[in-house]
This record gives structure tokens, C-alpha cells and sequence, in this order.
């Protein structure tokens, strides 16, 4: 079976807003990568599996295609994703997933973000934020692991700040900072990366709520700075 065929094997609350493991992960997902309107929601993953986690979740209707981005530094070079985009469109009746508008969402299109429901399910919730607007790599010139937070909206990226400082795991960061773009990042400290990132993903096979292309890309970049070291 494939990762995308057993990704929707996942349990499922019958409210999308209630708290739990699932919902957590997927409003992490919106956040990172989401515009919510009252017309609709509409999220993108660059991992097939992920992305049908999200539609298990929420249901919607699921668009494959492909993306060329310029590199952040180096815009000579490019390189080619695959993009999934789910899109849940409001219900003329009962409002979007049951709600008049999105003030009543846990993330809405006005910088608002109302994660407390998820308290229980931090992990999950970073998760999902991390595979929506973070990164991971190698850092080949210090043989470290990277793993950064990029997003337009400052707020957001601050309160990612706080779910971190608040995990189980000791993981120092750097300060928010533009980016050459326009929005702002951060950055986990390279010493902290192996232990927050193992810590992140750590049982996430018992849920199925992960990007599995995301973890591979995690595992890879901890192999190669523990060969670094040898």
C-alpha cells in the first residue's frame, strides 16, 4: 500500500474544529499554507500523502500540478515541486464546516489564530505548521541540520515561537527576521534541530498525521551531519 493510499486510514473527529490529534495537524497545515475566507478554505501540500491526510480530515476536492520556484539564494537556479491543493468550499446553508464566517474559525484571513483547542496536541499542530511554511535541510558548509520557519504574517511566526518554547524538548531559536522577500523567519538552533526535529516526528506512524516525503528529508539531513562528525 502506498503512503498516499494509507494516509486517509487515520482517525477522524466528526467536528473539524473540535480538539484533537487530526484537526490540530490540519489547522497547522492551514496556517502554514492556507487562506481561509468565507467562501472557503484552500491549503497546499508539496506531499501527496499529506495532502490526503488533510482531505480525510476536512473533505474537499484534491488538485495535483506542478510548480517552478526560483531558489531564495541563488534566482539563476529553480527547481520543480509537486503541489497539491485542497479546496473546501463554504456550504450555502450552514456556512463554511458549519460556521457563519471565519471568525469562528481557529485561523482566519485577518492575522487571527486561535490555537487553544490543540493545547493537548502540540506536537501535531507543529507538525503540520512546520510541513506548511518551514524547511529542512543540510547545511553542507557547518555539517549541521537547519530546520526555519518562513511566513508572511509576523504574528504567526511568533506564535510558533511560543508552541516551541513550550515543548518538551530544549530548543533555543534565533531572532524573527525579514527575509529578502518581504515576510520574516526564524530559525531553530543547529545544536537543538536533531533532538526538537526526532522529537517532532517522533510515533507519528501510529496516527498517519505527517508528511512522509517531509520525515525522509529530516532522517537523510540527521544521517548526513552524523557522518559529518565521524
Amino acid at each position: 500500500m502506498s503512503d498516499a493510499e494509507s494516509a486517509t486510514e487515520i482517525e477522524v473527529p466528526s467536528d473539524p474544529l473540535a480538539g484533537h490529534a487530526a484537526t490540530a495537524y490540519f489547522w497547522g497545515h492551514v496556517a502554514g499554507s492556507g487562506d481561509v475566507s468565507d467562501d472557503g478554505i484552500e491549503v497546499v501540500a508539496n506531499d501527496e500523502a499529506s495532502a490526503q491526510v488533510l482531505a480525510a480530515v476536512a473533505g474537499g476536492d484534491l488538485e495535483h500540478d506542478t510548480t517552478s520556484r526560483e531558489y531564495a539564494h541563488d534566482t539563476s537556479i529553480t527547481r520543480t515541486e509537486d503541489e497539491y491543493t485542497l479546496s473546501i468550499d463554504g456550504d450555502d446553508e450552514s456556512g463554511l464546516l458549519g460556521r457563519s464566517g471565519t471568525l469562528g474559525f481557529p485561523v482566519d484571513g485577518r492575522g487571527n489564530y486561535r490555537f487553544g483547542a490543540f493545547s493537548n496536541y502540540d506536537r501535531e499542530l507543529l507538525r503540520g505548521l512546520l510541513e506548511g511554511c518551514g524547511t529542512v535541510c543540510f547545511k553542507s558548509s557547518s555539517g549541521t541540520v537547519g530546520i526555519s520557519f518562513v511566513h508572511d504574517d509576523a504574528d504567526l511566526l511568533e506564535l510558533v515561537r511560543d508552541l516551541i518554547a513550550e515543548c518538551p524538548v530544549d530548543a533555543p531559536m534565533g531572532e524573527l527576521s525579514e527575509t529578502s522577500a518581504g515576510g520574516y523567519w526564524f530559525g531553530v538552533d543547529d545544536a537543538a534541530a536533531p533532538d526538537f526535529g526526532a522529537w517532532l516526528y517522533e510515533n507519528c506512524d501510529e496516527t498517519g498525521l505527517f508528511a512522509p516525503s517531509r520525515r525522509r528529508k529530516l532522517e537523510r539531513s540527521l544521517e548526513q551531519a552524523e557522518a559529518y562528525d565521524e
